[in-house]
C-alpha cells in the first residue's frame, strides 16, 4: 500500500464518454428520474468505449441514453454491441464504477489501482451485492513480469464457531434454530475480507498512492447517487427484513417504512467516512478500532429494531484483527489451444469450470455452433447444450464431494490434478450418452475423503468486474455479500455479508460421514466464484499471450455462466458482447437443465413447447426450467482488427453494466 500526504484524488467522475447501450432504441431509453442525479462535470473524452456507429453519450450527463440514469431492471437489454479500446479497459456492472476505474487507468494506474476505485464505488451503488462488509476472490496477471496470482479474500468463520454454528443456538443447551433464520441472524456473518483483499492486491501491484483511489466513491457517497433498477428491486423485495436493522431501515426505507424507489438520491456520509478512514489508515481502519467495534457489536445484537429476536454471532475483535487475505496458486489447465486459469479452493469455481471444459475437450463443440447468430449470441444447438450440461453434471458431482477449503480438507491426492488430469476427464466424458441425459451424475471414485453433498444456492448478492491496464496487466474479480442485502445487518454505511451460509449447516451426511464443507473455526466456506483468465498455448507449451478475462456472479450457477461464455468465445467465435449475452444454460448435478427464460431468442409460448431447443432437450430426458437467470458477465478480450491489436469488451445485458476504455476506432 502506498500512502502519501496529498488529498484523495477525485476524478472527473460520471464524465467518461461511451457508446449508448441502446442507441436508437426509444423503448430502451432510461426514464427521467423525479429526483435528478447530482450535477455533472464536463465530459472527459479520454475514457471512451466505441463501436462502429460512432455515437457517444456521457456517463452522468443526465441526457437520454446516459447509462447512469436510473432505469427499471428490464431482465435483458437488447442490442448491445462490443466495445473497443486501444490500451486499457474496464468492464463492470455499474456505470459509476466503470467511470471511476477508467479514470484511474487514464492517470496511469494499474489494474490493481483501478480495482480499488471500482470496488469502493460498487460498495456504494450496488450494496445489495458487494461492499466493505463482503468478501471476494480475484486473479491478477502482471503484464510486465508475466506472473499470475490468485488472491483469496473469502470470509472466515469466527474462532468460537462450532460445527453446528448455523443450525443450533447452542450445542449443549439449545438445539433450536438461529432466529429469525440462520441467514438473517448474526451467525451467518463471516469475518469480512474485501478491505484486506484490495489492500493486499494494491500493495503488491499498485502504482498510484493508495489514498488517491477513493475520491470518486467518497464524492458519490457525500453528494448522492440515484437508486438504480437492481438496487430498487432489492430494497423492495427485502424491505421487511431491512426493518430489523435500524441503520439499514433509515438508509433504504422512507420514514413510513416504505421502500425507497427508483431514482431516489441516496447520500451515505457514514460510508464516505469509512472510506476516508480506510484511505488514511489502510484496511486496519475496519479491522481494528471504532469501526471494528461497531462490526462486532452489530453481529452480537440480540434484538432487532422492530423488536424481533436475533441470534447473535460470536465474532470478536480478535477475529477481525487476525484476518488475512491469502495469495494462492491458480488452477490452470489447457483447453485445445488455450490455457484456462481459474480460482483455487476455497472456491470450487476454478475446478468446476476446468473439469467441465476438460470433459468437453473430448467432443467437437466447434461443429455445434449456435444458429441465427445475432447481437444476442444466437440460438444454441440442442446437442451442444446437452453435451455442456452433461459435462457440468459430472463436474458438479466431483466438486460437491471433494472440494472445500483446502487449508482444512485436502483434495484427493493432495492436488487438483487428481480431479483434472486428462485421462481421468476422458473417462468421465465416456459416461455421456448423446441419446439421453444422465439426470444425476455420480462422483468419481478418488479415494476416501470427508464427503457430503450440500445444495447449490442461487444468490443475487454478488458482483464481478474485469480490468486491463496500459501495461497489459489483467484483473478479473468477483466480490459478494452472498444473498441480496447479505445478512440485513448494516453498520457504518455498509451491509454485512451472510457468507457463512455457504457452509453446510449439518456437519455430517445421512450416513454419518463428515461433510467436507462443514463449519470449522477460521475456515473459509466453499464458494462457486470463478474469475477466469485465458491465454494462448505458446509454442513450447507454456502460457502465452493474454486472450480473455471473464467471470460472473450467480452463486452455485457461476461455473455454468462462465462455461457458456468461454465456449461461446473460444469454440464458437462469438465476440465479447455476444458471448456475454448468449442464452444462459447449464445444470448442477440434478435432472434439471436451466435455459434462461429472459433471453429474447427463446420462445416461451405454450410453456416452450414450440421452441426447438426446449423441445429437443426434453426429448433427451432433460427436465427443462426456463426461470430467468441473473448472470453478470463482464469480459475483456484481446483481438486483432486489420493491422491493429485492440481490446474488445462486453457486459451482461441482464445487468446495468458499461464498458469503458481509451479511445479507439475499430
Amino acid at each position: 500500500m502506498k500512502i502519501n500526504t496529498i488529498r484523495p484524488y477525485a476524478s472527473v467522475l460520471l464524465a467518461a464518454a461511451l457508446m449508448s447501450a441502446c442507441s436508437g432504441d426509444s423503448d430502451n431509453q432510461p426514464p427521467q428520474s423525479s429526483t435528478p442525479p447530482p450535477a455533472t462535470p464536463t465530459a472527459d473524452a479520454s475514457c471512451l468505449a466505441v463501436d462502429n456507429s460512432g455515437s457517444t453519450v456521457v456517463v452522468g450527463s443526465n441526457q437520454p441514453g446516459d447509462p447512469s440514469l436510473p432505469e427499471a431492471a428490464s431482465g435483458y437489454r437488447t442490442g448491445l454491441k462490443p466495445r473497443y479500446a486501444k490500451t486499457y479497459m474496464v468492464a463492470t456492472s455499474n456505470a459509476y464504477a466503470s467511470a471511476a476505474g477508467c479514470a484511474v487507468l487514464k492517470r496511469g494506474g494499474t489494474a490493481a489501482d483501478a480495482a480499488v476505485a471500482v470496488q469502493a464505488v460498487l460498495g456504494l451503488t450496488v450494496p445489495e451485492a458487494t461492499g466493505l462488509g463482503s468478501g471476494g476472490v480475484l486473479l491478477y496477471y502482471d503484464g510486465r513480469s508475466k506472473t499470475l496470482q490468485a488472491y483469496d479474500g473469502r470470509e472466515t468463520a469466527p474462532a468460537a464457531a462450532t460445527e453446528n454454528y448455523l443450525r443450533y443456538v447452542d450445542d449443549t443447551s439449545d438445539h433450536s434454530a438461529p432466529l429469525p433464520s440462520a441467514r438473517a441472524s448474526g451467525r451467518s456473518i463471516g469475518t469480512i475480507g474485501v478491505p484486506r483483499l484490495i489492500e493486499a492486491l494494491q500493495h503488491d501491484h499498485g502504482k498510484l498512492a493508495w489514498n488517491g483511489l477513493f475520491g470518486d466513491a467518497i464524492s458519490l457517497a457525500t453528494n448522492g447517487f440515484p437508486i438504480g433498477g437492481r438496487l430498487a428491486a432489492a430494497i423492495a423485495s427485502n424491505a421487511s427484513s431491512l426493518k430489523r436493522d435500524a441503520e439499514a431501515s433509515a438508509y433504504f426505507l422512507n420514514a413510513d417504512g416504505s421502500p425507497k424507489t427508483l431514482g431516489t438520491v441516496l447520500k451515505n456520509p457514514a460510508y464516505a467516512d469509512a472510506l476516508t478512514q480506510m484511505s488514511q489508515a489502510g484496511a486496519n481502519a475496519l479491522y481494528t478500532g471504532p469501526i471494528a467495534q461497531e462490526i462486532v457489536a452489530k453481529i452480537a445484537l440480540t434484538q432487532g429494531a422492530d423488536g424481533s429476536t436475533l441470534t447473535p454471532g460470536k465474532t470478536t475483535l480478535a477475529d477481525l484483527a487476525g484476518y488475512q487475505a491469502k495469495v494462492r496458486e491458480p488452477v490452470c489447465t489447457t483447453y485445445h489451444a488455450y490455457w484456462v486459469c481459474g480460482m483455487p479452493p476455497p472456491s470450487s469455481g476454478g475446478i468446476a469450470v476446468a473439469s467441465a471444459l476438460g470433459i468437453l475437450e473430448n467432443f467437437d463443440l466447434k461443429s455445434l455452433p449456435p444458429t441465427a447468430i445475432d447481437l444476442e449470441g444466437g440460438k444454441p444447438a440442442v446437442n451442444a447444450v446437452h453435451l455442456i450440461t452433461e459435462a457440468e453434471r459430472l463436474a458438479y458431482a466431483d466438486r460437491d464431494k471433494y472440494v472445500a477449503d483446502t487449508d482444512f480438507v485436502p483434495l484427493p491426492g493432495g492436488t487438483w490434478d487428481t480431479l483434472l488430469n486428462k485421462p481421468y476427464l476422458k473417462d468421465r466424458a465416456g459416461l455421456i450418452s448423446m441419446s439421453k441425459s444422465m439426470g444425476t451424475a455420480q462422483p468419481g471414485d478418488l479415494g476416501a475423503v470427508p464427503v457430503g453433498v450440500a445444495a447449490n444456492q442461487i444468490e443475487h448478492g454478488t458482483n464481478q468486474f474485469t480490468i486491463v491496464d496500459g501495461d497489459g496487466s489483467v484483473l478479473t474479480a468477483t466480490t459478494t455479500v452472498e444473498s441480496s442485502m447479505g445478512s440485513f445487518h448494516m453498520t457504518h454505511g455498509f451491509l454485512l455479508n451472510n457468507q457463512l451460509t455457504d457452509f453446510s449447516a449439518s456437519p455430517t451426511d445421512s450416513a454419518g460421514n463428515p461433510i467436507a464443507n462443514r463449519v470449522q473455526p477460521g475456515k473459509r466456506p466453499r464458494s462457486s466464484m470463478a474469475p477466469t483468465l485465458v491465454f494462448k498455448v505458446a509454442a513450447d507449451g507454456s502460457r502465452g499471450d493474454f486472450v480473455m478475462a471473464t467471470g460472473s456472479p450467480g452463486g452455485g450457477t457461476i461455473p455454468q455462466y462462465v462455461v457458456k461464455t468461454l465456449v461461446g468465445a473460444l469454440d464458437w467465435g462469438l465476440d465479447a458482447q455476444q458471448s456475454a449475452g448468449l442464452m444462459d444454460f447449464g445444470a448442477s448435478n440434478s435432472p434439471t437443465t436451466t435455459i434462461g427464460g429472459e433471453h429474447p431468442d427463446l420462445n416461451l409460448a405454450d410453456n416452450g413447447t414450440h421452441d426447438p431447443l426446449i423441445a429437443g432437450l426434453t426429448a433427451l430426458g432433460h427436465q427443462v426450467s426456463t426461470s430467468a437467470q441473473a448472470s453478470g458477465i463482464n469480459t475483456v478480450m484481446r483481438v486483432t482488427l486489420g493491422q491493429s491489436t485492440a481490446l474488445q469488451g462486453g457486459t451482461d445485458p441482464r445487468r446495468e453494466g458499461v464498458v469503458l476504455g481509451d479511445t479507439f476506432t475499430p
